[in-house]
């Protein structure tokens, strides 16, 4: 819902009301049900939009679902699929291409590998890794690019933002598994922002660095309670080396990627756009 000010600003400026108006589309969300993901999937209802959901649980889908409703007057839907499974994403994609959902652009939030200090895993690791956080995802993202009908000559076009996480600018050490998946998503991004350019179809990523999500504060809460220390004391120290000395909230998060959906982003495509409190340390 617009407040007062938003009304009485888009009553004086008619085009401006048209350009916003033709924004409102939907999206295919993967990880929809995941800290970040609940909180965008709220966002962007509230602004109106339409959402398909994809992940592993349609129980807990559907129950996001029923709570969306409160939220806005989209209409959404979910479908299921594992993505380390290549078969059920097969089984996914022929869903998708069979139905009569058109997309206006998606949101690919990878599985995150699990931290490590190994930097050499075995074959097999690396495999399981690449089923899950990279080719699965990548599979579900061209299924839903086969759903986008963007026409850029009539101003119509279709967004996608893949989220990842600082590894993909900065190596962290007991991140080393995630250094080399994450930076495959920027590449890939790249490559697909150049070749579906010309079809008015935008291709970005969104490097986040630590994000409060519940998931998150979890991990530092146990850290804090092993140490014996608060946890805003173990916040503090941890965010020491952040400009902005925080870690940013999954509403944050939520904001930025909502931003890279709208017509914001118009001229932007092949763009990793950094939200990390000023973390890393590169021109």
């Amino acid at each position: 819902m617009l407040d007062a000010t938003e009304a009485a600003c888009l009553d004086a400026f008619p085009a401006i009301r048209t350009h916003r108006e033709a924004w409102v589309g939907r999206y295919l969300v993967t990880g929809a049900t995941g800290g970040m993901g609940v909180v965008l999937c709220r966002q962007l209802a509230s602004a109106g939009h339409d959402l398909v959901m994809v992940g592993r649980r349609p129980a807990v889908m559907e129950a996001l679902i029923a709570d969306l409703k409160s939220c806005g007057q989209g209409s959404h839907s979910a479908l299921e699929v594992d993505m380390a499974d290549r078969g059920s994403v097969a089984r996914f994609a022929a869903a998708l291409a069979g139905s009569d959902i058109a997309l206006d652009g998606a949101v690919i939030m990878p599985p995150q590998p699990a931290r490590t200090a190994d930097p050499m895993p075995a074959p097999e690791a690396w495999d399981a890794l690449f089923d899950g956080s990279f080719l699965g995802p990548l599979g579900v993202l061209k299924a839903a690019i086969g759903k986008m009908s963007p026409r850029p000559a009539a101003g119509v076009r279709a967004k996608v933002v893949i989220v990842s996480g600082i590894s993909s600018v900065q190596v962290l050490s007991h991140y080393a598994t995630a250094n080399v998946l994450r930076t495959a998503w920027l590449a890939q991004a790249k490559t697909l922002a150049f070749a579906l350019g010309p079809q008015g179809i935008h291709v970005n990523t969104v490097s986040f660095g630590g994000t409060l999500t519940p998931h998150y504060l979890s991990l530092l809460q146990g850290r804090a309670d092993a140490a014996g220390v608060a946890l805003d004391e173990l916040l503090a120290q941890d965010t020491e080396n952040v400009p902005l000395r925080k870690y940013g909230s999954a509403e944050e998060a939520a904001r930025t990627i909502a931003m890279l959906l709208s017509e914001v982003s118009d001229h932007m495509t092949g763009l990793n756009l950094l939200q990390d409190g000023g973390f890393t340390r590169a021109y």
